[in-house]
């Protein structure tokens, strides 16, 4: 008879190894979706500008309001990569369309014109049509303030109303709460 044959099977010696390499680029993976996913939506929000007095219910734009309407558009219509506007939107109001028309023509874009009503809606949209973009909201007083309060979760501070020249600037990231900055033009 012969010698007995070696029955004992032998674990491959890096198994170890390879599982560990495994999950580190399974955890890797993850990371980088949430990552990408994590994008910060930017949305500036504007009221238009003075308006000429008049008795009619729907005023156009004073002169001093036609070059605030144009700096606007100098700010926001740079030909450069950082700070640029994805897209407007603009409430049903004369003034908020003609306070955007400038920085529109300046960037050749259409603006999404939305009806005092559906400030909610179009809130939405823009988060989620525009994920990591910069958008720029022009809307009258009360609508501007549920924007506010529809983006940030925080109620606009009351604006009197000779204060035409606040910017509202809310960050809304994808996961976490928006941060709500209020500036002047």
């Amino acid at each position: 008879m012969g010698p007995p044959g070696i029955t004992r099977h032998r674990r491959p010696f890096l198994a170890p190894l390879w599982v560990t390499l495994l999950g580190v680029l399974l955890v890797a993976a993850i990371a980088w979706v949430f990552y990408r996913g994590g994008a910060t939506t930017v949305v500036v929000l504007v009221r238009p500008v003075e308006k000429d007095p008049g008795a009619i219910d729907d005023p156009p734009l004073s002169p001093e309001g036609e070059a605030r309407a144009q700096r606007l558009a100098q700010m926001f219509g740079g030909s450069g990569g950082g700070g640029r506007i994805d897209l407007i939107y603009e409430s049903d109001e004369r003034r908020a369309q003609q306070t955007a028309a400038p920085l529109a023509e300046r960037l050749h874009r259409a603006p999404v014109v939305f009806s005092s009503s559906g400030a909610q809606a179009a809130a939405a949209r823009a988060l989620r049509e525009h994920p990591g973009g910069t958008v720029l909201v022009v809307a009258t007083g009360p609508v501007l303030a549920q924007m506010v309060r529809e983006l940030s979760g925080v109620a606009a501070p009351a604006a009197a109303a000779d204060e035409s020249d606040l910017i509202y600037i809310i960050s809304v990231p994808r996961y976490g709460r928006a941060h709500l900055v209020r500036l002047r033009l």
